[in-house]
């Protein structure tokens, strides 16, 4: 008989800063754990660090060098003998719909640790992550934990206005990710998808701090409220070009590029308003697409828009970059974009498309000047498209 149904009852009935506890007397009671902890992914998906008395917590663990790392790029269980004998500390996947957030750690004796067990923790696991999406309205607990460090008020208010850092369907695969993490300016990535259609949008707003952050903010809101309204993507353009032009008088805005895709078809229209890049991946060649640029969001008054078409194949690896990436130079003065960035996506090839950002960042790093400080956003997907019914 399995346990998660009274498991499953403690995490609904929790208060939203209350889900470890809980979770933790549930799992003792019911599985016969001897230790349960709770790793956020930090903002730089560098390191987990672990749930304890907040705003501190206890020394972070590497995502590159740990166990628990393992389980958390791998997105599969992963069990490690503990100190003490006869038990086993099963790291698990905290995630929601793709979005990895952390590594739940159960301890449990050897001998319970049945691959039945494995599968009841799993599903415990992705309970956990769906409960801490919704506690996060209403508990700050889940956000401090993945700060390594201070967030600049700029960089708390792009994190906010962030969808998430991936999401996964069975026709496609995000992963997104921006550097500085805690210290972000401008940059800003979006997504929307229905049973039909999905929305994907890169923005890199103009200047530094607050003042750059509410730029980005008043962007992405102007085109959040044209396309919640049902209106195509040439459009929502034009109205949140017309927002930030009323705003600004052409002082500030907005570069832009928004692509929607036919979730069958793969097929669908792209709007390319200024400098955010796309490169695609298709049987192992790397090359940037490109589109007629049309004048980025606000800098001029009423500017129309048309949206080009594109076809996105199953199998192509669709890579976004902003100026931050591949206008970056090196210090023999060449740019990213130039030789290195085709390498990182080759070299990032075997990654799934939520690791892919951070591989061709961690990339970036290597080659940029060491007093570089222009955000750095790379957007990742994956194309995977509709199987014919059967």
């Amino acid at each position: 008989m399995t346990n998660l149904p009274a498991v499953e009852r403690a995490l609904r009935t929790a208060a939203p800063h209350d889900l470890l506890h809980r979770l933790r007397a549930a799992l003792v009671e019911h599985f016969g754990a001897r230790g349960v902890e709770l790793l956020m992914a930090d903002y730089g998906l560098t390191v987990l660090q672990p749930v304890t008395s907040l705003p501190h917590t206890a020394t972070p663990l590497s995502v590159r060098t740990t166990p628990e790392g393992r389980a958390f790029g791998s997105q599969e269980p992963y069990g490690q003998y503990a100190v003490q004998d006869g038990a086993v500390d099963l790291h698990l996947p905290v995630t929601v719909r793709g979005d990895r957030l952390g590594i739940l750690t159960v301890r449990l004796p050897e001998a319970a640790c049945t691959p039945e067990t494995v599968e009841q923790l799993r599903d415990v696991a992705e309970l956990l992550g769906h409960e801490i999406v919704v506690a996060e309205r209403d508990t700050d607990v889940y956000l401090q934990a993945r700060r390594a460090n201070r967030l600049t008020l700029a960089a708390e208010m792009q994190w906010q206005l962030l969808p998430a850092r991936s999401c996964a369907r069975p026709e496609f695969a995000i992963g997104a990710q921006l550097e500085p993490a805690y210290d972000i300016h401008g940059d800003n990535f979006d997504w929307s998808s229905t049973a039909e259609t999905l929305t994907l949008t890169v923005t890199n707003g103009m200047g530094e701090g607050i003042d750059a952050a509410l730029l980005t903010n008043l962007a992405v809101n102007a085109l959040r409220n044209a396309r919640r309204a049902g209106i195509d993507i040439a459009d929502q353009a034009a109205l949140a070009d017309q927002a930030i032009y009323s705003r600004y008088q052409g002082r500030e805005y907005v570069s832009t590029l928004l692509i929607s895709l036919d979730v069958a078809t793969g097929r669908g229209h792209v709007v390319d308003a200024g400098s955010p890049q796309l490169w695609r991946y298709r049987d192992r060649t790397v090359e940037r697409v490109e589109f007629e640029a049309q004048f980025p969001l606000g800098m001029f008054e009423e500017t129309p828009y048309v949206a080009q078409d594109f076809h996105a194949l199953p199998g192509d690896r669709l890579v976004f970059v902003s100026d931050g990436v591949y206008a970056t130079a090196s210090a023999a003065g060449e740019a990213y974009s130039e030789r290195a960035l085709a390498r990182a996506i080759q070299a990032t090839g075997l990654l799934p498309a939520a690791a892919v950002p951070s591989g061709i960042l961690q990339e970036l790093a290597a080659y940029r000047d060491a007093d570089a400080d222009d955000d750095a956003l790379v957007m990742c997907m994956d194309w995977f498209g509709r199987s014919a019914p059967a």
